[in-house]
């Protein structure tokens, strides 16, 4: 009985090791900030302004494609009705090689190649989370 117990514990932690991976390296907002300023000339995160890109305040927990007044792409559209929601992972992913993630995206930065500059670009956006009105 207790190897049953053992496996079902194993099976329980692999599933969330993703998740527990990504949360337990966290970012550091104030390197992110820095880290984020190649990003400026195309997304806003001050002001509910789109520019070549779309606003990114509030990016965390969005889901894709639903920024107002922005021409997304038809495959970052196919995206969101697929549903995808812009978790740390998601983010992280995307960042890493916009073009590998979602092929056919209008985003035109090759990506952010070092994990570490991805989380802290990551912790930089949570820092920036407003509460809902």
């Amino acid at each position: 009985m207790q190897n049953k117990w053992a496996i079902l514990a194993t099976f329980a932690m692999l599933a969330t090791a993703p998740q527990l991976a990504f949360a337990a390296d966290e970012g550091d907002p104030v390197k992110g900030k820095k880290y984020f300023k190649k990003c400026k000339a195309c997304h806003q995160v001050e002001k509910e302004k789109n520019v070549l890109g779309p606003h990114l305040i509030n990016i965390i927990g969005r889901k894709a494609a639903e920024v107002k007044g922005y021409k997304y792409s038809k495959a970052m559209k196919a995206k969101a009705e697929e549903g995808l929601v812009w978790t740390p992972e998601n983010i992280d992913a995307f960042i890493t090689k916009p073009k590998k993630f979602i092929k056919g995206t209008k985003m035109g930065y090759a990506g952010v190649r070092k994990e570490s500059q991805r989380k802290d670009i990551i912790a930089y956006f949570e820092s920036l989370k407003k509460p809902a009105e």
